[in-house]
């Protein structure tokens, strides 16, 4: 940290980092509306029916674990601006980077079991262990959740452990904030968290990938059966099935980008200060909040509440 960015002592922020980190604010509160919205629709529909589909559940769990995660980021991103030299690893980002590990962890997993339950029910194959997991899957959603739950809680364990011996390490030593990072504490980090993230990462994001080439497969397979008959290319279900996988796709590649984006970011390890660090975030809250759009406006359900609710406006207006 050079004497440019210090002023009578005090950390300034930077004008730009200060401009990206108003695009991140403007991003999560995106995502905070339409996983605000997702939830209250679903909640409602749980709460009157007092069931609610496998699917659903699957969904409104996302979009929990992805509504807070939006309040914590935004959480942390105050508090920097607040307190620019307050240390990474001083006891408010302890706590914040907690709730952080857990519901990135928990989106992540939610996203995965998701994506499980529709390469299950929507990919078309005979063979028997698959027929098998078709009927079964809908009974799992639950354990789905229960273990995402348990790897989130796992992991967050491992990042604390290493947040709590960076903060240890820096009272011991007495380090100033703009050299906290440097030597020991940096040699620390690449070996303990990059190694960690990855390993974490890679385990859903591995699986994840197999799902997409089973959907990939299937849906090659569904369109050479439809494009011999043009009669079955016409047929109603034949075509929501074809929508029905192009939007797994999509829904494939928004998860990929936000997940390559998350392992870049987490290996890179940036200052905050730096810019680069809120122009990765930027890119991952742009994926979470296209992604969480997407969701919303894609389900028949919920797209037709969202119609209900702005029509009234309409009239009015």
């Amino acid at each position: 940290m050079n004497g440019d960015h210090m002023a009578s002592g005090h950390l300034v922020v930077d004008k730009k980092v200060l401009t990206l980190i108003l695009i991140v604010l403007l991003l999560c509160l995106t995502t905070v509306i339409s996983n605000g919205f997702i939830i209250v629709a679903l909640g409602t529909e749980w709460l009157q029916r007092r069931t609610l589909s496998p699917y659903n559940k699957l969904l409104v769990s996302l979009g929990a674990s992805r509504f807070c995660l939006q309040w914590v980021m935004i959480g942390k991103s105050t508090y920097f601006f607040l307190y620019p030299m307050a240390f990474l690893y001083d006891p408010v980002m302890q706590f914040l980077s907690l709730l952080w590990d857990f519901l990135n962890t928990a989106t992540i997993w939610c996203c995965t079991g998701l994506s499980f339950f529709y390469c299950v029910k929507i990919a078309n194959f005979t063979h028997p262990v698959f027929l098998w997991l078709k009927g079964k899957v809908s009974r799992w959603v639950p354990w789905i959740l229960l273990s995402s739950v348990g790897f989130s809680g796992f992991t967050t364990i491992l990042f604390f452990t290493g947040n709590h011996v960076l903060y240890q390490h820096y009272l011991r030593d007495k380090c100033q904030y703009w050299n906290a990072t440097g030597d020991s504490m940096r040699s620390f980090e690449n070996s303990y968290f990059f190694f960690l993230k990855i390993s974490v990462f890679s385990i859903p994001f591995g699986i994840f990938l197999v799902f997409i080439v089973i959907l990939l497969i299937s849906l090659g397979r569904h369109m050479k059966k439809t494009l011999l008959t043009l009669s079955g290319f016409q047929d109603a279900p034949v075509q929501a099935h074809v929508r029905a996988l192009l939007s797994i796709i999509f829904f494939a590649l928004l998860f990929t980008s936000s997940f390559l984006v998350l392992i870049l970011n987490n290996g890179s390890r940036f200052p905050l200060h730096e810019a680069k660090s809120w122009v990765w975030n930027i890119v991952s809250h742009l994926c979470m909040a296209v992604h969480s759009l997407f969701l919303l406006l894609n389900n028949p359900k919920l797209r037709a509440t969202v119609e209900r609710s702005c029509s009234p406006r309409c009239e009015v207006s």
